[in-house]
């Protein structure tokens, strides 16, 4: 393994363990509890010394915040990794930078 991983695994695998359309409105309210709790981590500057010691830090709530987005995607069959493709396009457009998104990266 290299270390990377890729959106579309992100999201085949999230598809594969946690995927209830019915539930489309609980995975909105998780979101919303999540970023409420990155909120809080980052008030208190709680970063993980280590990846073994993430219990209640920016770094797990950040990944909590990416799940839930990503789960909800999942519900709506939107593949994020065109979405991202067009999107950095739009901003391009808009907010013109020297740095440029480069695909299959």
């Amino acid at each position: 393994m290299d270390g990377r991983t890729t959106v579309r695994y992100l999201q085949d695998y999230i598809k594969r363990k946690d995927y209830h359309p019915e539930l489309l409105k609980d995975y909105f309210l998780k979101l919303s509890e999540e970023v409420g709790e990155l909120s809080r981590a980052m008030r208190k500057g709680a970063k993980a010394e280590n990846a073994q010691e993430i219990k209640g830090t920016i770094d797990e709530e950040v990944w909590d915040v990416i799940y839930y987005a990503i789960a909800i995607a999942n519900l709506y069959d939107i593949d994020l990794e065109q979405v991202i493709k067009v999107k950095a396009e739009m901003n391009q457009s808009r907010y013109p930078s020297s740095v440029i998104f480069e695909e299959n990266r």
